[in-house]
């Protein structure tokens, strides 16, 4: 996610343009949202597969995202306006598009403002994040706005542990949506309808030794 923030500072000073990235997480960690101050305190020894979960906070806002068994995405842009709630359904037309030519239906959440109460950002569905047509939430994101410039993230629930994730949100009866698809199959699709949906052709462009250091002096 520090990638993530460089790339907000670059395109704010004009020297990346809009940015699209998919990326897993090894070890797995919990992400807490950038306003999130309260959280359990055992979240801070957990672990699964004998490796220790990291405990990392986000730029982006919500609440907290548990990282194994997802894919992250995030985006990059301006030029959407004023209107958080409009922005959101821009950049997620992609997503809504992808997922439809895979064979699911996605749909935006209803919930309100009571989510801030809720620690677990799958818990609720606002009209940030995207739904089955079960209710189930594939799809929770989140948004960093400075000035005109949006970074949007957002988690994928693919294949969840489902006794990790009732250890950390004390869910017992947490049943996962059986996709049967590859990263790699989703992250094609959902390249693809970024193109068509926002009329662009995405290049891939790993980034330099120099773009590195920069990062890991800023994170």
């Amino acid at each position: 996610m520090a990638i993530d923030r460089w790339l907000l500072t670059q395109h704010q000073s004009g020297k990346y343009p809009s940015t699209l990235r998919f990326y897993t997480w090894s070890p797995p960690a919990i992400s807490l949202g950038y306003h999130q101050r309260q959280y359990p305190e055992h979240w801070q020894n957990l672990t699964w597969q004998n490796q220790k979960l990291d405990l990392v906070r986000r730029p982006t806002g919500g609440r907290a995202v548990l990282h194994q068994g997802d894919l992250t995405y995030a985006v990059v842009t301006s030029g959407l306006g004023d209107n958080r709630l409009v922005a959101y359904q821009k950049i997620c037309e992609f997503l809504i598009q992808g997922w439809r030519s895979l064979g699911f239906a996605l749909s935006y959440g209803t919930a309100g403002r009571g989510y801030i109460h809720n620690p677990n950002c799958f818990g609720t569905a606002t009209g940030a994040d995207l739904v089955l047509p079960t209710g189930a939430k594939l799809i929770g994101s989140a948004q960093l706005r400075c000035g005109g410039v949006i970074l949007q993230h957002g988690s994928i629930r693919l294949q969840p542990d489902t006794e990790l994730f009732a250890q950390v949100f004390g869910v017992e009866d947490f049943n996962p949506v059986k996709l049967n698809l590859s990263v790699d199959d989703i992250i094609s699709a959902l390249i693809t309808a970024a193109n068509n949906c926002f009329d662009i052709e995405l290049e891939t462009q790993p980034l330099s030794p120099s773009e590195w250091d920069e990062i890991h002096m800023t994170s």
